[in-house]
């Protein structure tokens, strides 16, 4: 009879976990201190192993994670809380501009026999291209999404240095 593997799901500072920034590496111990770091993305976080978390200090507010057994919970902002008033900004960010260009451009349309009549309408939806970029920059800057790492590690599968 095979024996069964009994499944640790308490954090513990020696073991290794996947990397929450990257998500690609695992993160463990580092030798002679209570941090751990990652070795994919050389972040490196503090370990609080009583209430399963790591912080990542290289950043301003930190980010923080917490270990819910098997994976790392959505990171969170030390002493920042996200909610609707921000999503509502980022919406009106992106959209009062883009409606003001577009009214503009539908009730003072260029004449018909001007060559270039399609400007008002490009300009709009670069206005709305350009501020919905913004508003992801930001998300992507806040959140720490790892785009580099990200794009790092497609290029290695592709070319075949991952999984052989």
């Amino acid at each position: 009879m095979p024996s069964s593997k009994i499944l640790s799901t308490s954090f513990d500072i020696k073991g290794d976990y996947p990397c929450p920034v990257c998500r690609i590496g695992k993160i463990s111990q580092m030798p002679m201190m209570e941090a751990m770091g990652c070795d994919f993305c050389h972040e490196i976080f503090t370990v609080n192993p009583e209430q399963q978390q790591i912080k990542m200090p290289s950043r301003q507010p930190p980010l923080t994670w917490r270990w819910n057994g098997f994976n790392w919970t959505e990171a969170q902002l030390e002493g920042v809380e996200l909610g609707w008033g921000y999503v509502l900004a980022a919406i009106s960010f992106v959209l009062l501009p883009t409606t003001l260009i577009g009214i503009v451009a539908y009730y003072f349309p260029p004449s018909v026999n001007a060559p270039i009549t399609w400007i008002p309408y490009i300009w709009t939806i670069l206005t709305f291209l350009s501020h919905l970029s913004i508003i992801g920059w930001i998300f992507i800057e806040v959140y720490q999404i790892p785009v580099v790492a990200y794009l790092r590690a497609i290029n290695r599968w592709r070319t075949g240095v991952m999984g052989r």
